[in-house]
């Protein structure tokens, strides 16, 4: 009796590594702006806390910009910060989009928000 062959056929493969080429396509392209988000919400909650032991607005938008060219964050500036204190609490938050392109004409579009409140 003859044994079954297992394996992949060549046009298996190909199809194969087509579609794991096209996910680390994608997973390569977006770590940048996750890693940028990473980085603003960190500001975002040190920016807080210097808020909490009273530093002023203004001066609070130029910490998170000094902060920014550290992380190399070029998305969101100081003056896109929406600073509030409601409470006697600081609570500093930015929403805004960020446009990866991957291939072409095809791009992935990612709405971020980052706050300092507790959620």
């Amino acid at each position: 009796m003859r044994g079954r062959q297992l394996g992949l056929s060549l046009m298996g493969v190909l199809i194969v590594g087509a579609l794991l080429g096209s996910a680390l396509l994608v997973a390569f392209r977006t770590v940048p702006a996750i890693n940028e988000y990473l980085a603003i919400k960190r500001n975002v909650k040190l920016v807080a806390e210097e808020g909490d032991n009273g530093v002023a607005t203004p001066e609070l938008r130029r910490s998170f910009d000094r902060r920014r060219q550290i992380d190399d964050v070029v998305t969101v500036s100081g003056a896109d910060l929406d600073i509030s204190r409601p409470g006697g609490k600081t609570v500093v938050e930015v929403v805004y989009e960020r446009k990866v392109p991957v291939a072409g004409n095809v791009s992935l579009l990612f709405d971020f928000q980052a706050t300092s409140a507790e959620q």
